[in-house]
């Protein structure tokens, strides 16, 4: 048994051994010093080669209604008296502080402060192409002078996400999450079917968003907003979530507001004639302000600023533009199933009698002309010429639906923008870009 052990052991020292580190004794290696004159190059080149280049000032501002050329120039880090002089007296050159504050300047100028260049962005000249254009107007140096010229190019959309929750208000969440309130008024208006923003909203309620911000040459815009469309979005109220998204559909060339079960959000006729304000009045019984009488209010009232944009709440034609005694500056709109709305106490009217206007369409602004206490629209919505309450019908009018054709299109743009609400929904109430 002894000898067995013994050569067991033996075994293990064999093994031990022929494993064991056959590279040499780094500190028996042999050492060698290397020394090497390394050539520099000489001050003069140094400083003739610094002498050569030119060192450019690159800066952006937006324009300020109190601005002048020379206090533009100067707070861009520019100081040129010939620049400024362009600005006064070239015809092009002077729309870079005509009109509204906020142009978009980008201003290059060499390390005298003298102007090389100035590109300078503003909104299109056109109405219509205002949501997806831009102006480009360019002033550049030619030798001792200078040149302007414009042109329009078409903004660019990213794509952001937000997210936020109610404590006291719609408009106040989304302030929190720096998300514009034109998104805001869109996100009502998607849910305005599902959700009544004046009176359900509750503390706690969540909502997660996904939209368009506009950019021109890269830099996002200033104006309007900065946004595009509200792309989709999940609204959590009072223990109920409501989903939809934005779908065109290429063949009509019309878009509208779905559920992502394909039911159309959009109604033959949109719960309010604003896109968001407040109820000052319902379809009640009050005390006329006026005629210090208790009678039926046979409309709603919104409280808004003055020149408010007011919108038709459905397809339909004008019936009369025009004064109408205690209703002043007053829109009438005959719409299908003898069912008509009016708009009155407005400041403004922009549609004419006999008119086709479209749900959606501005027909004038408000105000507070005829017999108005303070700036606000009163609405009615008559059917065979009885008043009946706007909502009531806003909620129980036909849904526009979703063509057969486009349903393929449709669950691809729905599961696309489900990836895109599920981050949305961790970012805890704020707002980036994708």
């Amino acid at each position: 048994m002894t000898a067995s052990v013994v050569g067991v052991l033996s075994c293990f020292a064999v093994t031990a051994f022929g494993i064991a580190p056959l590279a040499p004794d780094a500190a028996a290696l042999p050492k060698r010093t290397v020394i090497e004159t390394l050539a520099t190059p000489s001050i003069e080149a140094q400083l003739d080669e610094l002498a050569a280049h030119h060192v450019a000032l690159t800066r952006s501002e937006a324009t300020r209604s109190s601005d002048t050329p020379d206090s533009l120039l100067k707070r861009a880090g520019a100081f040129d008296p010939a620049a400024a002089a362009f600005l006064r007296a070239d015809p092009l050159a002077r729309r870079v502080l005509q009109g509204r504050a906020g142009k978009m300047v980008h201003l290059t100028a060499d390390a005298s402060g003298q102007v090389q260049k100035i590109v300078v962005r503003f909104p299109a000249e056109k109405v219509e192409q205002q949501g997806s254009h831009f102006t480009r107007l360019m002033i550049e140096r030619n030798g001792a002078g200078f040149s302007a010229r414009t042109e329009t190019a078409p903004l660019q959309a990213q794509v952001a996400l937000g997210s936020g929750v109610i404590r006291t208000s719609l408009f106040a969440a989304t302030d929190d999450a720096n998300i514009p309130d034109a998104i805001a008024s869109q996100m009502a208006d998607m849910f305005s079917g599902d959700i009544d923003f004046h009176r359900e909203l509750r503390k706690g309620d969540r909502f997660s968003i996904v939209y368009e911000t506009l950019t021109a040459d890269g830099e996002p815009i200033t104006w309007d907003g900065g946004v595009g469309r509200l792309l989709a979005g999940e609204f959590t109220n009072n223990g109920r979530t409501y989903s939809a998204v934005w779908f065109k559909d290429n063949a009509s060339g019309k878009g509208s507001f779905y559920g992502f079960d394909g039911q159309s959000k959009r109604r033959a006729f949109l719960a309010s004639p604003m896109e968001f304000s407040r109820i000052t009045s319902g379809f009640a019984m009050r005390f006329h302000p006026i005629l210090q009488t208790w009678r039926q209010h046979n409309g709603t009232d919104y409280g808004a600023p003055t020149g408010t944009a007011v919108r038709s709440v459905g397809d339909g034609v004008v019936e009369m533009a025009g004064w109408q005694n205690g209703f002043g500056n007053v829109v009438h709109v005959r719409h299908s199933g003898d069912r008509t709305t009016v708009y009155a106490h407005l400041s403004k009217i922009d549609v004419k009698k006999g008119q086709r206007i479209e749900q959606g369409q501005r027909i004038g602004a408000v105000g507070a002309t005829g017999w108005a206490t303070g700036p606000h629209l009163h609405f009615e919505f008559r059917v065979g010429g009885r008043h009946m309450d706007p909502r009531v019908i806003a909620r129980a009018s036909e849904a526009v639906t979703l063509p057969n054709y486009a349903k393929a299109q449709f669950q691809q743009t729905v599961a696309s923008v489900k990836t895109q609400l599920s981050v949305a929904e961790t970012m805890d109430g704020v707002s980036a870009a994708d």
